[in-house]
C-alpha cells in the first residue's frame, strides 16, 4: 500500500510539473505580483537614498551648498554656532549673504575647486578695486568688508596682514551667481588656465573664439536641425518596413561582393608577386639573391597566408548566406510588422522622451545630493591651506558609495521599466487577433500592469545588471588611474577583464529584455521567465543570430542615414557663412545630437523587433494553424511561415524520391549468371 501511495504521489507531482511547464503562452487576464521580495528590497533601497538626502539637509550640508560658507565654517546669511577649535567661527552672518573669494582665479584643476580663502560679504564689488585704499573706501561706503573679519576696515592700507588676509589686487568686478550666492568675476579671463586645461586641443585662442562665435551665430539653425533629426527618426521608424528589404539585400550583396573582391585582389597580388619572383629567378642566381631581399620573400609568404585566410572566410560567409537566406527573409518580415506596430501604437514614439525625462530628473537629483554630501560632515582644518572644510568621517564615508550604487541601480531600473512597458504593449498587439479590438491605450495599460504587478521583476533584472556594471566601472577607474604606471601584463589583464564584463553585461541585457517579454506574457517571476525565454532563444539560435547581425546593422545604417541627412541639411543652411572654420563646431554638435536621437528612437524599434521575434517563436512552437491552434501572427509573418512550409514540403518530396529510387535500384539488381530459366 505504501508503495502504491508513493507511486501515485510521484505521478501527481509529474502531472503538476507538466501543468507548470505547459503554459498557454498568451497574455493572461488574471495576473499576480511577481518577485515581491525584490520590490520590497528596492523600496527599502530607495528609502535609504531619500534618507541620505534628508541627512544632508538636517546636518546643514544642503544649506552650506546653496547659501555658501566661509573658510571658518560659518554659513552665509545665517546665525552660526561656534565650532570648537576654529577661530572666527560662530559669527552672525544674517546680513552677509554672499560668498567672496580672495583669489577666485586660484583653481585646483585636479581637485576641481577654488583653493582661495572665502568670506561672507554683504555686497559683491560692482566695480574693479585696484588698491587697498579702494578696499577701505568700498567697506566704509557699503559696509561690505572684503578682508578677513579680524581686520578693521579703516586700517586696511596700513596693516601688514593685508597681503595675506585681503583679496588679491586688482579685485575684479563681480556679480552673485543665481541661487548659489557666490561672487563671480564678470570678466572670466582669470579662468584662462582652467579653460586651457579643458580645451587643450585648441592651440590658437582665435580659433576657439571663432568656433564659439559660429555656434552663437548659428544657434537657431542648430535647434532647427536637431528638430529635423527628431522628425526624421520618427518617420524612419514608420517607413523602415518599406525599405528594410532593399537595405537587407543591398547589405548582403555588398558583403558578399566585398569579400569576393578582397579575396580576388589578394590572390592577384600573390600571383603577381610569384611571377615577379620567377622572372628574377630566371636570371643569374647570384644576381637574383642580391635583387630579392629577405623581406620580399617573407612578403610573398604573408600574401599567401592572407589570401588563404580570405578564401576560407569567403567560403564560410557564402555557406552562411546560403543556409541563412530564409532567416534573412524572417528579419525583413519582422521589420515590416514592427512598422505596423508603430502605426497601431503611436504612443511608442513617446517612450524615448519619457525615459530621457525620468533619467534627467533622477540625475539632477543625484548630482544635487552628491554636492550636498560634499558639504556635509564634521568640520576639519586643511593642514595645507588652513581653511575649514566639511568631510564625512567614520561609517558616514560609506554614504557616498551607497549613493553611487543607487546611481547605477536606479538608472538601470528606469531603462528596464521602458523595456517592460514596450514589451507589454507589443505582446498585447501580437496576441490580439482582431487589431480593431486593441485596447484604447495599450501603452497606458502596459504601464499600469507594470506598476501593479511587475516592479519586483524589473528591480531584480536591473540589480543583476548593476552587479556586473559596478565591477566594470571600478576596473575602468583603476585602469585610468594606473595609466602609464602598470606593466604590460597588468594592463592586458585589466583590459581583458573589462572586455569580458562588458560582453557579459550585453548578454544579460539581451536576456533580461526577453525575460521581461516572457513576464508580460505569462506573468511569471524573473528567473522563470528568463529560463523560458532562454529555452526559446536556444531553440532558434540561428534565427537569433541572423536577426541580431542583419537587423542591428540595418538599424545602424538608419542612424547613419539620419545623421548624414541632418549634416547635409546643415551644410546647406550654413552655406551663407563664408568662413568655413565656423562650420565645424555647429556641424559636430548637430551630428552628435542627431546620432543620439536616432539611437534613442531606433533602440525602441530594436526592442519591438526582439519582442516580436520571441512572440513569433512561441507562436510557431505551440500553434500549427489547425483548428484550435490558430496562429496569432501577422499576415507578413504568416506568408513567411507558408513559404517555409512549401520549401520544406518540396525538400521532403525530393528526399522521398531519392529514397524510392534507391530502393528500386536495390530491388532490380541484375541476376547472377546461370540462374535464369531456360
Amino acid at each position: 500500500m505504501d508503495s502504491k501511495r508513493i507511486s501515485s504521489a510521484s505521478q501527481q507531482q509529474v502531472r503538476l510539473r507538466q501543468k507548470r511547464t505547459k503554459r498557454e503562452w498568451r497574455p493572461l487576464e488574471d495576473r499576480s505580483c511577481t518577485d515581491l521580495p525584490w520590490f520590497l528590497l528596492f523600496t527599502v533601497f530607495c528609502v535609504g537614498m531619500g534618507s541620505i538626502c534628508g541627512f544632508t539637509i538636517a546636518t546643514g550640508g544642503a544649506a552650506r551648498l546653496i547659501f555658501g560658507y566661509d573658510s571658518y565654517g560659518n554659513t552665509c546669511g545665517r546665525r552660526n554656532e561656534r565650532i570648537e577649535g576654529v577661530q572666527l567661527s560662530g559669527l552672525d552672518h544674517t546680513d552677509r549673504k554672499f560668498v567672496f573669494f580672495l583669489d577666485p582665479c586660484n583653481i585646483d584643476i585636479v581637485q576641481r575647486k577654488i583653493k582661495s580663502m572665502a568670506l561672507c560679504v554683504s555686497l559683491c564689488p560692482p566695480e574693479e578695486l585696484k588698491t587697498h585704499q579702494d578696499l577701505k573706501r568700498f567697506a566704509m561706503t557699503n559696509g561690505s568688508e572684503l578682508c578677513s573679519y579680524e581686520l578693521p576696515a579703516h586700517r586696511y592700507p596700513a596693516l601688514l596682514e593685508r597681503f595675506s588676509r585681503c583679496p588679491k589686487l586688482p579685485v575684479p568686478r563681480s556679480k552673485p551667481l543665481p541661487l548659489f550666492n557666490r561672487c563671480t568675476p564678470v570678466d572670466v579671463s582669470c579662468y584662462a588656465r582652467f579653460a586651457e586645461a579643458v580645451v587643450t586641443f585648441v592651440g590658437d585662442s582665435s580659433v576657439l573664439h571663432r568656433l564659439i562665435a559660429g555656434v552663437a551665430a548659428s544657434k537657431e539653425i542648430i535647434v532647427g536641425l536637431c528638430v529635423l533629426a527628431l522628425a526624421l527618426s520618427m518617420v524612419l521608424m514608420v517607413i523602415i518596413r518599406y525599405i528594410s528589404a532593399v537595405l537587407v539585400w543591398i547589405l548582403t550583396s555588398l558583403v558578399v561582393l566585398g569579400s569576393l573582391a578582397g579575396t580576388s585582389v589578394l590572390w592577384w597580388l600573390y600571383i603577381d608577386h610569384r611571377l615577379y619572383a620567377n622572372d628574377t629567378s630566371s636570371k643569374d642566381p647570384k644576381e637574383a639573391k642580391q635583387e630579392a631581399p629577405e623581406g620580399q620573400r617573407d612578403g610573398g609568404q604573408a600574401l599567401l597566408v592572407y589570401a588563404a585566410a580570405a578564401t576560407i572566410f569567403t567560403i564560410i560567409l557564402l555557406l552562411l548566406m546560403l543556409f541563412m537566406r530564409k532567416r534573412v527573409a524572417l528579419t525583413i518580415a519582422l521589420f515590416h510588422v514592427a512598422g505596423k506596430v508603430f502605426i497601431h501604437l503611436p504612443l511608442l514614439t513617446l517612450q524615448p522622451f519619457i525615459t530621457f525625462l525620468a533619467l534627467l530628473l533622477f540625475w539632477v537629483y543625484w548630482i544635487l545630493v552628491l554636492l550636498f554630501l560634499g558639504t556635509t560632515g564634521n568640520p576639519e582644518q586643511n593642514e595645507e591651506t588652513g581653511l575649514t572644510e566639511f568631510r564625512l568621517t567614520g561609517s558616514l564615508q560609506y554614504l557616498t558609495w551607497y549613493h553611487a550604487v543607487g546611481l547605477v541601480w536606479i538608472s538601470e531600473f528606469i531603462l528596464a521599466c521602458q523595456q517592460m512597458t514596450v514589451a507589454g504593449a507589443v505582446v498585447t498587439y501580437y496576441f490580439t487577433r482582431d487589431k480593431n479590438r486593441l485596447p484604447v491605450t495599450p501603452i497606458l495599460s502596459s504601464v499600469l500592469r507594470l506598476v501593479r504587478y511587475h516592479l519586483g521583476t524589473v528591480a531584480k533584472g536591473s540589480f543583476i545588471i548593476t552587479l556586473v556594471k559596478i565591477p566594470r566601472l571600478i576596473l575602468m577607474y583603476v585602469h585610468n588611474q594606473l595609466k602609464g604606471r602598470e606593466n604590460v601584463c597588468a594592463r592586458c589583464l585589466l583590459k581583458s577583464c573589462i572586455c569580458c564584463l562588458w560582453c557579459l553585461e550585453k548578454c544579460l541585457n539581451y536576456l533580461n529584455q526577453n525575460a521581461y517579454a516572457a513576464t508580460a506574457i505569462n506573468s511569471t517571476s524573473f528567473c522563470t521567465s528568463a529560463r523560458d525565454a532562454f529555452v526559446i532563444l536556444v531553440e532558434n539560435a540561428l534565427r537569433v543570430a541572423t536577426i541580431n547581425a542583419v537587423g542591428d546593422f540595418v538599424l545602424f545604417l538608419g542612424k547613419v542615414l539620419i545623421m548624414t541627412c541632418t549634416a547635409f541639411a546643415g551644410v546647406l543652411l550654413l552655406n551663407y557663412q563664408r568662413d568655413y572654420a565656423e562650420w565645424l563646431l555647429p556641424l559636430i554638435i548637430v551630428c552628435l545630437f542627431s546620432f543620439l536621437v536616432a539611437h534613442c528612437f531606433l533602440s525602441i524599434f530594436e526592442i519591438v523587433v526582439d519582442v516580436l521575434f520571441l512572440c513569433f517563436a512561441i507562436d510557431t512552437k505551440y500553434n500549427d494553424g489547425t483548428p484550435g491552434k490558430e496562429f496569432f501572427m501577422d499576415k507578413a509573418l504568416m506568408e513567411f511561415v507558408e513559404s517555409s512550409r512549401r520549401l520544406e514540403r518540396a525538400g521532403g518530396r525530393g528526399r522521398s524520391r531519392v529514397k524510392e529510387a534507391a530502393s528500386e535500384g536495390a530491388e532490380m539488381k541484375p541476376m547472377a549468371p546461370g540462374t535464369s530459366s531456360a
